[in-house]
């Protein structure tokens, strides 16, 4: 499936410089199985969450749940229950994707629905909001690689938002959107890397969530999660 521009993240550009904070997670982990979804629950107040799908829950364009995924995603459905687990992603459910049949294929494989939306994130919440039957996005969490997409499609809205590093890389990760994937580079670089704004923008953090104060701890206790995040940007993390 080939993607086609994503008009909503170009004109959330302004306001992404204006609101640099946006780009900041609530939580930066390894992946989706460092997140304690019943911490989610239960401290944050959070009822349902999107997972983006490419490099987060599969490889790209691959229909299947990838190895290092299907520990977090089981930990997600077991907390919320299935119908509070979604993918919201910018390929599948969208225009790009012909009679939703990418969609289908994946709720088939991964057990959990693919929000169909008009507008690619980070467009596109009364959607997410209508399927999940929420009307304050303060109870969602929205769970993706991409900062400028995922991560500021949540916090726009007040999520709760949580940055994963990408499932892939080298030969397994050649079926990557080309243009995403130094997009991608360059996003984890800007807040990730030694230098002046990234630094501010870690001190700073992410905006006040509506329900969890920080001090319950959403990370599971397993020794990677003290993954060092500012290697994100590193030649060693590529």
């Amino acid at each position: 499936m080939v993607q086609s521009l994503n008009t909503a993240a170009l004109k959330t550009l302004t306001t992404i410089l204006l609101r640099p904070s946006l780009t900041v997670p609530h939580l930066s982990l390894p992946g989706v199985s460092y997140v304690d979804y019943a911490a989610l629950r239960a401290h944050a107040g959070i009822r349902a969450v999107a997972f983006d799908k490419d490099n987060t829950l599969t490889a790209p364009y691959e229909n299947f749940i990838h190895t290092d995924a299907a520990f977090g995603l089981s930990g997600a459905i077991s907390a919320f229950g299935v119908e509070n687990v979604a993918i919201l992603s910018n390929s599948a459910g969208t225009a790009d994707d012909a009679d939703f049949r990418d969609a289908l294929e994946i709720e088939e494989a991964l057990g959990i629905a693919v929000i169909r939306h008009s507008t690619k994130k980070p467009g596109g919440m009364d959607e997410v909001l209508t399927h999940f039957g929420l009307t304050d996005p303060a109870e969602l969490c929205v769970v993706g690689d991409r900062l400028l997409t995922d991560v500021v499609f949540g916090n726009l809205h007040g999520c709760m938002t949580v940055h994963v590093l990408p499932l892939c890389k080298g030969a397994d990760n050649a079926k990557d959107n080309k243009v995403a994937k130094i997009v991608r580079s360059i996003e984890n670089a800007a807040l990730y890397g030694d230098w002046f704004v990234g630094r501010k923008l870690r001190e700073g953090g992410p905006g006040k969530h509506k329900f969890w104060t920080g001090e319950s701890s959403l990370i599971l206790d397993r020794d990677s999660a003290a993954f060092d995040m500012s290697k994100v940007g590193s030649p060693e993390a590529k």
